[in-house]
């Protein structure tokens, strides 16, 4: 395994738990890691989706399949998909890089504030779905302005404050920069009005990326989610 300078935002150095440098992780364990957080997919998506080069991503699938730990489907839902031996090869992959860097501290800190933020999200997601009318809780149709910005002005505090979690978790390992970006993005519709990209399924909202990056930092740390609330 190899390391790289810090590719952190501003603010990075003041991140509690802060590690001296970033860990890349090889393409084995991005390809196996990948599949598991996006879903079925090619090996370009794999690569975009973990900022990976694709020539490595594509080598290490091909590897992958002749040893049973991915198969390849055509059709309505093509792509590469895990095996159980697959998964389990990528669960090991995870311990061995954070165990192997001395890194299992540094992200169960950064996992536990991530859980208090976990609860406001919930909440938030809730919000959005839900408000109250005359004393009765109703299905947000959305004609509530003043509702909506408020519950838009509690996710842009939630995404603000969860800045130095996420930003010492990629001083870490590299490979948590991408959940950083995508809810950046995702935020930065909701803000722009795009109000699909905070809730909305099968999309990269806001709560699909965060639900990502809580699946992460679980199949990291080799915990489940079932022993937790999550939005």
């Amino acid at each position: 395994m190899t390391s790289s300078p810090v590719r952190c935002p501003a603010g990075c150095s003041e991140a509690p738990g802060r590690s001296p440098v970033s860990v890349a992780s090889p393409p084995r364990l991005l390809a196996l890691h990948g599949i598991r957080l996006h879903g079925r997919a090619e090996a370009d998506q794999v690569a975009e989706y973990m900022g990976a080069d694709v020539r490595s991503i594509t080598d290490a699938l091909a590897d992958l399949e002749a040893h049973g730990m991915v198969d390849h489907r055509v059709g309505r839902f093509p792509g590469f998909g895990l095996t159980p031996a697959g998964r389990a090869e990528g669960e090991r992959l995870l311990a061995e890089e954070l165990d192997g860097h001395g890194l299992r501290r540094h992200v169960e800190a950064a996992y536990d504030e991530f859980l208090a933020y976990n609860r406001q999200m919930l909440t938030i997601c809730t919000m959005w779905q839900l408000r109250t009318v005359d004393g009765a809780t109703v299905a947000n149709d959305h004609t509530d302005e003043f509702h909506d910005r408020s519950v838009v002005e509690a996710l842009d505090s939630l995404d603000h404050h969860m800045r130095p979690v996420l930003a010492a978790l990629c001083d870490g390992l590299e490979r948590f920069a991408g959940h950083e970006a995508r809810l950046r993005y995702a935020l930065d519709r909701v803000l722009a009005g795009e109000h699909d990209w905070l809730t909305k399924p099968m999309f990269p909202s806001y709560h699909s990326c965060w639900f990502e990056l809580h699946e992460d930092l679980l199949a990291t740390l080799g915990r489940e989610r079932t022993t937790e609330g999550s939005p």
